[in-house]
């Protein structure tokens, strides 16, 4: 059986450094789910995570190839609705770490425990009930685990972070730092605040949509693949590989593909696997020279007129992409609508559905097209493809002017969660029992290709999930929907045997919120059958002007686990 490597944190002369199995260890490292086989020989050397879920089986991909992982302990966020004040909450999550930490903590692939992730939220970070709760789980770590640091990872280092962090935490070793636009100042803010321990920057990417500027309707302005290679390369050089004995090294963000304000603005990769340009900048950085086929070269898109434009209205948009060795290139345009919120900390965000019909004429050089009928504003994309599957990427927000109509039906939920208004981010009750499959065929849909299977093991008690927008929302963002018109909310179902009880309901987050639904009704005591059947939650008279919460399903747990299913959620008029 493999034995852990241990690892050290050590303070010279020179500053602070990681020995590990006795040799210094500088990080270079990246965040997500992609290939640990194409890290590895970027010159890559450590993947981040940032919970146990899935860890085993990546702590052994990784050690395979001689890499290690900071494996992430996933604390609970207060926006979330976790509540730090509630002992027994509190209790059950030092619980869960302390089973992840006798799991995994001989495994010879492990680097360092990454204590929670933000959890402090994105204001002053200074509620002293979450830090207790982060230095009592790593100062438990640190009894069973001797041989690897610990580390907390905040929103950057503003506020009472570096207080909480440096002075008042005494088992967290090192301070993990996740920051885009202000990634290489780092440093000196650190420095400002009187930090004592080393950092690790823990996600640095391009800047973020808070950071940027937008147009008059509110869109920020995504740069370019070309662009973010560029600021990864100054964010690494400034950030880190300026500051020996101070940090410890980095992860790059996203080692993936991810829809974050938009489709293409974090992820390294695209979706269907193609590498962009930050690829490349960090595979040089890494490895002291760049791959033998870089990603193309891309320039800001240029729009012929206005960007904001009448319904149906045609306009062009010209492209200037090149490919460094010379060879053929390819070109998909896209419209999408723009997303509604920008800023989700992370959370899950479905994918935005392209808008087929559109693009009239097209080519690497520009494309044309015509702009939907239905007033809004939308995000035209272009990915260019080189002879190797190398893409870079670039786009820019566009406007139909006008006031926007709802056309009912309007979906919450069909065939997949992908591309809904609202994602199922809010769950309830005993979730630890809880199961949520947006995509099952298990049993025979009511309508196309899925349904959803939620499945609660729990004795007794009960669950719920809220589809929110934005994810994860309880009232402490905007966001939401005008359904102005709808008169039910229509949902189909069924249960796995028949008596299953289920509530189903719109809206959930009350008027003492800052940002409630407009609307909360409910529709109780329902008692499932094994067929599908079709139920109403009634809506005539109610002000659903802004619904955040689109979607309500609660279930009461039996002796025996219960299995219901879901589908064709929608708003009627």
């Amino acid at each position: 059986m493999a034995e852990a490597i241990p690892v050290e944190l050590e303070k010279t002369e020179q500053g602070w450094q990681l020995l590990r199995g006795g040799e210094p260890y500088f990080i270079k490292g990246a965040g997500g789910s992609g290939s640990l086989e194409l890290l590895a020989a970027s010159g890559g050397n450590s993947i981040r995570t940032w919970s146990t879920d899935g860890a085993g089986k990546i702590l052994d991909q990784a050690h395979a190839l001689g890499l290690t992982v900071t494996v992430g302990i996933w604390l609970g966020h207060e926006r979330h609705g976790f509540d730090y004040t509630d002992e027994d909450q509190v209790r059950e999550q030092l619980e869960r770490a302390r089973e992840a930490v006798l799991r995994y903590k001989d495994h010879p692939a492990l680097l360092l425990w990454g204590v929670g992730n933000e959890m402090e939220g994105f204001e002053d970070g200074d509620n002293p009930a979450v830090w207790k709760a982060v230095n009592d789980v790593a100062a438990m770590i640190k009894e069973l685990d001797p041989n690897h640091p610990t580390m907390t990872v905040t929103t950057f280092v503003h506020g009472e972070r570096v207080e909480f962090v440096h002075r008042q935490s005494p088992a967290i070793d090192i301070h993990g730092v996740n920051a885009y636009g202000g990634a290489q100042v780092v440093p000196e803010w650190l420095r400002e605040r009187d930090a004592t321990k080393p950092f690790v920057l823990t996600e640095f990417g391009p800047v973020g949509p808070w950071e940027t500027t937008e147009t008059e309707w509110g869109a920020p302005y995504e740069a370019t693949s070309t662009e973010k290679a560029k600021f990864y390369k100054l964010s690494y050089e400034k950030g880190i590989l300026a500051e020996p004995g101070f940090a410890l090294g980095s992860y790059a963000f996203l080692w993936a593909s991810k829809m974050e304000a938009t489709e293409t603005w974090f992820g390294m990769f695209l979706e269907d696997g193609a590498k962009t340009a930050s690829v490349d900048a960090m595979t040089e950085l890494w490895s002291g020279a760049p791959p033998s086929n870089l990603a193309p070269v891309v320039k800001p898109l240029e729009v012929d007129g206005s960007t904001q434009l009448e319904p149906g209205a045609e306009v062009s948009v010209k492209s200037v992409v090149t490919d460094p060795e010379g060879g053929d290139l390819r070109a998909r345009w896209v419209l999408r609508p723009e997303s509604s919120e920008y800023s989700t900390g992370g959370d899950f965000r479905p994918n935005l559905p392209n808008i087929d019909g559109v693009v009239l004429d097209s080519s690497i050089d520009g494309a044309r097209l015509r702009m939907p009928d239905e007033p809004g504003p939308y995000r035209l994309f272009l990915y260019a493809y080189d002879e190797a599957r190398n893409a870079a990427t670039a786009n820019v927000p566009l406007l139909v002017k006008g006031e926007a109509q709802v056309r009912f039906p309007v979906l919450v939920y069909e065939d997949s969660f992908n591309g809904m208004p609202w994602a199922p981010s809010g769950w309830m009750g005993n979730i630890e029992s809880l199961t949520l499959d947006g995509e099952s065929s298990e049993r025979p849909p009511h309508d196309g290709s899925a349904a959803i299977r939620m499945r609660y093991e729990g004795t007794f008690g009960w669950v719920g999930v809220a589809w929110q927008d934005p994810p994860n929302n309880w009232g402490d963002l905007d966001g939401g929907y005008d359904l102005t018109g709808a008169t039910a909310l229509e949902v189909w179902a069924r249960g796995e045997y028949g008596g299953e009880r289920v509530s189903f309901g719109v809206g959930i987050i009350q008027k003492d919120r800052a940002h409630p639904d407009s609307a909360v009704e409910q529709t109780k005591g329902i008692e499932l059958t094994p067929e599908w059947q079709r139920y109403i939650v009634p809506l005539k008279g109610a002000d659903l002007s802004s619904i955040k919460t689109g979607f309500v399903v609660t279930l009461t747990g039996r002796r025996t686990p219960v299995t219901i299913y879901l589908d064709r959620i929608r708003f009627v008029r």
